[in-house]
């Protein structure tokens, strides 16, 4: 589950790691509002408004139909105000989204960091991930951080530093040194780097983060090391454990037919292709995938029913395949072992009857537990399905269906 910034940064207060310190803004009179208390609070004399969507490349990114940043930076209280009217309500489009871009309901108005002091600020990138190759958490980090860190590693890949965690001993003192060494820094600012990179790995840990990314990890004028942006990634499986975090999700991010399988337990990931597929267990469905592939057709969707799928849940995920208007046909196939056949073709016939004239072919390959009762529950039902055994039965006909 993705985080946007203001929620992000918020966690991680409670790890005692620094952010700079900002307010979510939902119109432009509050963000008017928030620059002011900022002034206040903290005596910042410009702010930051920041385009909240599950996105990166917002400072390069434009709002569609303006000339307008996702990020900007406001001298005064009406300068906040009028980039906040130019931003919220907008199509934000960055490296990242897509020419669809995302539409900006919320803004972070935030405390500038730029501030004189008796040493110059520096810009760092940092993030911990999980290196699935050596089964150990690696901190990534580079002294060139900002808006071109893909350049960094692209053009320059010997400036990204790696440092791996074992997971039963954690996150060691020596590590910590190490990396604000690495970064060129001394004094009180190598201190104030060991304690925010040891925080910040409490927090990839505490929250079970799949991914966390600062960048820019910052250094003031005055040797603070703070977080300026954050990018949050929860893994699904540990919400759970973290209902607070739960409930900060935002669907309004998320696609909407993915959404909607989440409803019905299904394991559901949009593709742009032309052939949609049904299938039980995720190995099944990738060779199907393939297959779809060499038949000369492309998946339209990843969707695995699981193991106890049943009529209503196969008649939801073929309403959901059907909202693609790029699918030309639909491929269902399924081994019957925990889940019975019979049912998943229950579910396809329920679906036909409900949602009535289907325009498409639908290929159905039901192998296993009941496969001969499926069958004949297709077959007597009088649809306009056809029937394979062999996978390879079921390639040809999605080739004739999308040739």
């Amino acid at each position: 589950m993705n985080l946007h910034e203001y929620q992000a940064k918020s966690l991680l207060k409670k790890f005692n790691v620094p952010v700079q310190e900002g307010i979510a803004c939902n119109t432009p009179t509050e963000a008017e509002e928030a620059y002011r208390q900022i002034h206040v609070e903290y005596g910042s004399k410009f702010a930051v408004v920041k385009a909240q969507i599950h996105a990166g490349g917002r400072g390069k990114g434009t709002i569609v139909g303006t000339d307008q940043r996702g990020v900007a930076v406001g001298k005064n209280a009406d300068d906040i105000k009028r980039i906040a009217q130019n931003i919220l309500g907008g199509t934000l489009v960055t490296i990242q989204t897509g020419p669809a871009g995302k539409l900006v309901n919320k803004v972070l108005v935030a405390q500038d960091v730029y501030y004189e002091g008796p040493s110059p600020v520096k810009e760092f990138y940092l993030s911990i991930l999980l290196d699935r190759t050596k089964g150990q958490n690696v901190i990534m980090y580079s002294t060139e951080g900002g808006m071109n860190i893909e350049d960094v590693a692209h053009d320059t890949p010997e400036k990204i530093f790696k440092e791996w965690v074992h997971p039963g001993g954690g996150l060691e003192p020596f590590q910590a040194r190490k990396i604000a060494f690495n970064l060129g820094l001394s004094g009180n600012a190598f201190k104030n780097c060991v304690k925010f990179v040891t925080n910040l790995y409490n927090a990839y840990v505490g929250l079970d983060c799949g991914m966390l990314e600062i960048n820019p990890l910052f250094k003031t004028s005055d040797d603070k090391i703070i977080a300026v942006d954050c990018k949050m990634n929860i893994d699904d499986n540990a919400l759970l454990r973290h209902p607070d975090v739960a409930s900060l999700r935002d669907i309004t991010e998320e696609d909407p037919t993915e959404v909607e399988a989440g409803k019905f337990n299904l394991n559901f990931v949009k593709l742009d292709g032309n052939v949609g597929c049904m299938v039980n267990g995720a190995g099944l469905a990738m060779a199907t995938m393939d297959m779809i592939k060499l038949s000369g057709g492309e998946p339209a969707n990843f969707l695995d029913v699981g193991g106890t799928a049943n009529a209503q849940t196969v008649e939801a995920g073929f309403r959901i395949i059907l909202k693609d208007p790029k699918v030309k046909a639909i491929l269902i196939n399924i081994f019957g072992g925990i889940v019975r056949c019979d049912r998943v073709a229950q579910g396809v016939i329920d679906a036909y009857n409900s949602i009535g004239n289907i325009n498409i072919p639908i290929i159905v390959r039901l192998q296993g537990t009941n496969a001969d009762v499926a069958k004949k529950l297709i077959d007597d039902s009088g649809l306009k399905v056809q029937s394979a055994i062999l996978l390879s039965e079921a390639a040809g006909l999605v080739n004739k269906a999308v040739a």
